[in-house]
């Protein structure tokens, strides 16, 4: 199927793109929404800037958009884009990272149905302990890059998840009930490597902010780096 991919950066959209390609769908475009409102539900927000870099180490075109505050004037400026995407590229369905959000679903579900496109959700329902193992496994490098939830400080903010993290985050869910792969807002993360990149991100600076509460690492400088053989 012909797709564009609705793409953040983090972890969800990484391995959904992954998923895709494996399973031998044609991957038009990744499509990045950059919100301007700060508590937005919808998307993604930190380091979202990025995803250029992301793009280039994947070898896919990009396209960014804005949309304005609001929760359904967030969708105004998606909707547009897609529908001048189906008319120009002949896409054929969107593709999106969500696990278990159903405000994020839905939303996107109904557009596709106002489009005539399919809504292709790879991770959907799936067990979120497990599909983070299975980006271990594939060689997923994942970096948290913004944390609110009980259980997470600033120390957690820069940490990359492999086993002893993944882990911790499992014990954090028995102890204050949190989603193991922060599908409830509880973090947020930035893919550093993995099996789709031709070279590797590298953080060169970054900048901790953190109000007791929540925090943010704001990646302010990286390079793509050449991966090792």
């Amino acid at each position: 199927m012909k797709i564009v991919s609705l793409f953040s950066g983090g972890k969800d959209s990484c391995y959904a793109l992954f998923d895709a390609i494996n399973e031998n769908h044609s991957v038009v475009s990744l499509l990045t929404v950059k919100s301007t409102n700060r508590e937005s539900y919808m998307y993604h927000l930190p380091n979202i800037d990025l995803t250029r870099y992301a793009a280039e180490a994947i070898g896919l075109p990009l396209i960014v958009i804005e949309t304005d505050k609001g929760k359904e004037r967030e969708l105004d400026a998606l909707y547009t884009t897609l529908a001048e995407m189906k008319e120009e590229t002949g896409i054929e369905g969107v593709l999106s990272g969500a696990i278990a959000s159903n405000y994020q679903k839905k939303r996107v579900e109904k557009m596709c149905k106002q489009l005539s496109l399919s809504c292709v959700s790879p991770l959907w329902g799936r067990k979120q302990e497990g599909l983070l193992r299975e980006m271990l496994q594939h060689n997923f490098t994942i970096m948290v890059v913004g944390i609110a939830a009980r259980g997470l400080d600033e120390k957690w903010l820069g940490r990359i998840i492999d086993e002893r993290v993944l882990n911790e985050l499992v014990e954090l869910k028995k102890k204050f009930k949190i989603n193991v792969a922060g599908e409830g807002g509880e973090f947020e993360t930035l893919v550093l490597d993995c099996p789709l990149f031709e070279k590797r991100i590298g953080v060169e600076e970054s900048k901790k902010s953190w109000n007791g509460i929540r925090g943010e690492l704001e990646v302010k400088k990286v390079s793509l780096v050449e991966k090792l053989s």
